[in-house]
C-alpha cells in the first residue's frame, strides 16, 4: 500500500487448547514474520470464543478496543474444585450438596455491580516484573494484586443438572477473570465451583458470530475498521484537516474522548478530544 503497509482486523474463533499469543503466532507466520500482529484480549487455553485480531498498523488501535466490555457463555462444575479454577486443573469433590437453582441465581445477584476480585494465582499478571503463573509454578508465595471489575450482567441460562453442571451467562467489564468470578461463587454457596468450559460470545459490539478461522487471516479485509471502532466517536475531515492530522498536528473539533478520524472513506487514525477544544491525534496510521 503506498500509505505504509497491511492494516486489517479479524475476528477469529479460538479454539481450545493453543495461547492468544500462540493464535499470534501462528498469524505471524501465515502473513510473514515482519508483519505486525497482536490481539485486544487474552483467552486461556482452555477457553474459546471471539479474539480480535490486529493486523499490521491496525496493531496501534488496540488499546481503544482491549477496555470494551465481553460477553461469555461459562459451564459452571458445581460441588467440585479445580487447583487453577479451570479443567486444566486437577479436581476434587468438596462433599457439600448443590444447591438448587434459586439459590444459584440469588448468589449470581449478588455480583452484580463494581467490586474487587483477587487476581488468579495462575494468571499472566506480572507482580515485581515476572509473571505470577511462573512464580506460582515455582513454588513461591506471592499476593496476587486485587483488581476493580464491574459485572453487567449474570444469568442461569440452565442447571444445576444432577452432576452439578450450570451454563451461566455473563456481562462484564474489562480485565474480569471468570474463572475467578466462578470459583468465588463456589465460595458463597458453600458447595465449590470450577469453570468447566468458557466461551467468549462478544467484544464490545463485535460477535463472535461474524468470527472467521485464523487461516482466513490476511494483511488485508477482515471486518471493517468502522465496526471495530463502532463505540468511538467519528470525524469526518476536510483535505487541509487530514493533512494537518497526517503529520500529528491537532484540528478543531468539540468532540471529547477518542474520536476516530476518517477522510475519503480510509481511517487516518484517533484523537483524543479535549477541553480546549481542539482534536489531538493518539496514534496516526497514515
Amino acid at each position: 500500500m503506498a500509505d505504509g503497509g497491511p492494516l486489517s482486523a479479524w475476528l477469529v474463533d479460538k479454539p481450545a487448547g493453543p495461547t492468544s499469543h500462540d493464535v499470534v503466532a501462528r498469524a505471524r507466520r501465515i502473513l510473514g514474520r515482519d508483519v505486525k500482529v497482536g490481539h485486544t484480549g487474552t483467552l486461556d487455553p482452555f477457553a474459546t470464543g471471539l479474539l480480535v485480531v490486529l493486523v499490521g498498523r491496525a496493531t496501534r488501535l488496540a488499546r481503544f478496543v482491549s477496555g470494551l466490555d465481553k460477553t461469555y457463555e461459562t459451564t459452571v462444575g458445581l460441588g467440585l474444585v479445580s487447583e487453577t479454577g479451570d479443567p486444566e486443573g486437577a479436581t476434587r469433590s468438596t462433599g457439600v450438596p448443590v444447591p438448587d437453582a434459586n439459590a444459584v441465581r440469588r448468589a449470581l445477584d449478588g455480583f452484580l455491580g463494581t467490586q474487587n476480585q483477587r487476581v488468579p494465582e495462575l494468571s499472566a499478571v506480572k507482580v515485581d516484573g515476572e509473571r505470577l503463573h511462573r512464580r506460582a509454578r515455582r513454588g513461591e508465595r506471592v499476593e496476587p494484586p486485587v483488581r476493580k471489575i464491574e459485572i453487567h450482567e449474570l444469568v442461569l441460562r440452565d442447571g444445576p443438572d444432577d452432576r452439578g453442571l450450570a451454563r451461566v451467562h455473563v456481562r462484564c467489564g474489562a480485565g474480569t477473570y471468570i474463572r475467578r468470578l466462578v470459583s468465588d461463587l463456589g465460595e458463597r454457596l458453600g458447595c465449590g465451583a470450577y469453570c468447566v468450559a468458557l466461551r467468549r460470545t462478544a467484544v464490545g459490539r463485535l460477535s463472535v458470530d461474524a468470527s472467521r478461522p485464523l487461516d482466513a487471516v490476511r494483511p488485508l479485509g477482515g471486518v471493517a475498521l468502522s465496526e471495530v471502532l463502532a463505540h468511538l466517536g467519528t470525524r469526518h475531515l476536510g483535505a487541509s484537516e487530514a493533512e494537518a492530522v497526517s503529520h500529528g498536528r491537532p484540528v478543531p473539533g468539540r468532540e471529547t474522548g477518542p474520536v476516530a478520524l476518517w477522510h475519503a472513506g480510509r481511517l487516518l487514525g484517533v484523537a483524543e478530544g479535549r477541553s480546549d477544544g481542539w482534536l489531538w491525534p493518539a496514534v496516526v496510521l497514515s
